[in-house]
């Protein structure tokens, strides 16, 4: 009985096991925004810190942001408005250096005396730097004045690195480090415990409701299927006696319907019809009762008079 458990679950894990599963991850296109530790293969999603704003017509939530994350620039003379792995958004007006049709992949600028500056594009593909957690963005507005666009002007980019936040009540919060001097890299730091990663959730083909019924009907075959082996085999039982644990199924079956019984006969008198009948019963029975009395009354003085007759 113990191997036909043991099979049973073998089969269940095989058959609850990801659809093309296997341990070759670089076949399967990764999810946006996230990636797997080249050393301790943990799982990070960024997503769940990415501003985005509902459709038309849904409805904004208790806590959804609506306005992209901000950072300080203290001594820079500008703040940052940033989001990750998407564009920022806020509405941006005139971008330095930058064609219209790139304003909505604006992941990252700054404001500073009236002009709105580019650092760095949309990127929703994270990477490690040894142990760091790490996003970068290019292609923002050039590094100089703008005024010369050679295809070789270099651009302003961003790179954010990400630590994670074990505080579970914090909020993801990100601040200016610095940016180098010819203000073409911008380093920030992100505390969020998306930063902390953990297991990938495995695409099952049943939910968690389906497998549980599997678990609990491969429990329920192995445990009628080897109980009735068991009884038959050794115990040598025939008939209804090889069910495993006959006597407390006979007892709970013999409870249940007598509870039918009491529950029916109870409701059965309180219908009219049923008194009715009950009280005209109860009738004929008293009258019956009463004929009785009568005749044994006349069959006692019957024998009385035979007693006085054979004494005389």
């Amino acid at each position: 009985m113990r191997t036909a458990f043991l099979c049973a679950l073998a089969a269940l894990f095989h058959f609850s096991t990801p659809a093309g599963a296997s341990s070759d991850k670089s076949k399967q296109a990764p999810k946006p925004c996230t990636i797997h530790s080249p050393t301790t293969d943990r799982f990070f999603d960024l997503n769940p810190i990415q501003v985005v704003l509902p459709e038309e017509g849904e409805k904004v939530h208790k806590g959804d942001r609506t306005e992209s994350w901000h950072a300080k620039g203290y001594d820079y003379g500008a703040n940052f408005t940033i989001n990750f792995c998407g564009p920022v958004v806020e509405e941006l007006n005139e971008v330095k250096d930058l064609d219209k049709s790139l304003y909505r992949n604006v992941s990252a600028f700054y404001e500073r005396d009236g002009v709105q500056y580019a650092i760095g594009l949309e990127n929703s593909e994270p990477v490690f730097r040894g142990r760091k957690l790490v996003l970068n963005y290019t292609g923002g507005s050039y590094c100089s004045s703008g005024h010369s666009k050679r295809s070789d002007e270099r651009r302003k980019s961003t790179i954010i690195s990400l630590l994670c936040e074990k505080d579970p009540l914090a909020t993801t919060a990100i601040a200016f480090v610095a940016a180098s001097e010819d203000e073409c890299t911008y380093f920030f730091e992100a505390r969020t415990s998306a930063a902390c990663g953990g297991i990938e959730a495995a695409k099952q083909t049943l939910g968690p409701g389906g497998v549980f019924g599997v678990i609990a009907l491969i429990a329920a075959l192995v445990y009628f299927v080897g109980g009735c082996v068991y009884q038959r085999t050794v115990m040598h039982q025939r008939g209804w006696r090889q069910l495993p644990n006959y006597s407390m199924w006979a007892g709970i079956g013999g409870f249940i319907w007598d509870m039918v019984i009491i529950l029916t006969s109870s409701c059965a008198r309180l219908l009219p019809s049923r008194r009715g009948y009950s009280r005209v019963s109860l009738g004929h029975e008293n009258g019956r009762d009463r004929g009785r009395g009568h005749r044994n009354d006349d069959e006692n003085r019957l024998i009385d008079n035979l007693d006085e007759e054979w004494e005389d």
